[in-house]
């Protein structure tokens, strides 16, 4: 009986304890990682915490099909590129949790001396720059190779946001220096050449513009403005010249400037309607460039086939109608503009990479957010959506700041 007794007494302390970790564990999730208990989020907010976890982790599925062949031939190891997306993936969701326990003011006065260091950078690259395939776009330092113009985009949504948020509370000659630091940033992105991330910019300024009310006549002849600056970029630089021809007919010069396109449309055909199936794409094998950026779409679309991609289509309309969501939903104009912001990114970006992989638009260096292989681009999509997330948060009505500016809930 005795033994009976002191089995059932361990048995009771073990519980306990299992009971008291347990606990523990979620007291120090919601006190140290979520900066207001799990329950009490919107639940647009939960929602596109999950949707934003459920992409970065296909995403690594996806980067792993597609970089696995060529990963094992060239570096002798299949998994070389998923073991540094997964790095840059924890260090990512790192800062997304950084991002999501930080107060939207505060990230709004961090927003501009974050940007004039970006734009150092940027400028920086036509002096210390390594050019890639005609583009000068990147910083290497050390063993880490450095994306100005992909970093800056979180900072450009923040300040926008802080501009027009305020428009009819500020004077015209902080309106005149804030636009003029936005079109001197996106002329220095074109002069890497990269009209694509500048055009991306541009929009995003606009779409901020336009959620915050700005009288349309003046938006219509920015962006007018806008065409006119990319059309005489392009006239004046043959790189881009080519690949503006070979999107119009790129089987002028299959071999050449057409190559790319031609082979991310054999790939995306090849898919048919229910795809060749995960890890079957035949054009990954060193036919299709980029497979694992500019063009991973393609590889996907092999794959995975016309119903395949029609469910990554309606993902990412789910994506803008939460972003939507959270928008309406946001108590101040900082934070609404904020949200417009990051899904004109997320969304916007996803739909201009598919576009190039298809031959809607021409050929362009723009990875897919959260799947194309680069820490660069991870970080500034994660940094994103937790602006995104955060935003969300902070329509809750069960929040209360106390002194150290982390909520909690009443």
């Amino acid at each position: 009986m005795s033994n009976i007794s002191s089995k059932k007494i361990d048995s009771e302390q073990r519980r306990k304890h299992s009971h008291e970790s347990k606990n523990y564990l979620g007291n120090l999730i919601n006190k140290n990682i979520l900066p207001l208990p799990w329950p009490f989020w919107p639940k647009e907010g939960r929602l596109m915490m999950a949707l934003i976890a459920f992409w970065s982790i296909s995403g690594i599925f996806i980067l792993g099909s597609a970089s696995w062949w060529v990963a094992t031939r060239e570096m002798g190891e299949g998994s070389y590129y998923i073991k540094r997306q997964l790095i840059w993936l924890i260090a990512s969701w790192s800062i997304f949790c950084l991002a999501i326990n930080i107060n939207i003011k505060n990230w709004l006065r961090l927003s501009g001396p974050c940007l004039f260091i970006g734009m150092v950078l940027i400028a920086s690259t036509s002096i210390f720059g390594s050019t890639v395939n005609g583009s000068t776009r990147w910083l290497i330092m050390g063993p880490i190779q450095i994306q100005p113009s992909e970093l800056i985009k979180p900072f450009i949504i923040l300040q926008s946001a802080k501009l027009f948020g305020q428009w009819e509370r500020i004077n015209l000659e902080k309106k005149i220096y804030w636009l003029t630091i936005f079109a001197f940033i996106i002329a220095l992105i074109v002069k890497q050449p990269n009209l694509s991330t500048a055009a991306l910019i541009g929009t995003l300024v606009w779409m901020i513009a336009l959620a915050s009310g700005i009288n349309f006549k003046y938006l219509f002849n920015t962006a007018l403005y806008g065409f006119l600056f990319g059309s005489i970029s392009i006239y004046f630089n043959s790189y881009q010249q080519s690949r503006v021809m070979s999107f119009i007919n790129p089987w002028t010069d299959p071999q050449g400037s057409g190559y790319q396109l031609i082979q991310s449309l054999y790939a995306i055909g090849s898919g048919g309607l229910f795809g060749e199936g995960y890890g079957l794409s035949m054009q990954k094998l060193q036919y299709l460039p980029y497979r694992s950026t500019d063009f991973i779409f393609a590889v996907f679309a092999e794959e995975f086939g016309f119903f395949g991609s029609i469910l990554l289509l309606s993902f990412l309309l789910v994506v803008a109608y939460l972003t939507l969501k959270i928008s309406l939903n946001c108590r101040n104009n900082y934070s609404k503009l904020i949200s417009i912001g990051s899904g004109t990114i997320l969304v916007g970006q996803s739909i201009m990479h598919i576009a190039v992989s298809s031959g809607a638009m021409p050929t362009t260096g723009l990875p897919f957010p959260l799947i194309s292989y680069g820490g660069n681009s991870l970080i500034s999509s994660l940094l994103i959506s937790g602006l995104l997330v955060r935003s969300s948060i902070e329509t809750s009505d069960l929040l209360i700041k106390n002194p150290s500016n982390r909520v909690i809930s009443r």
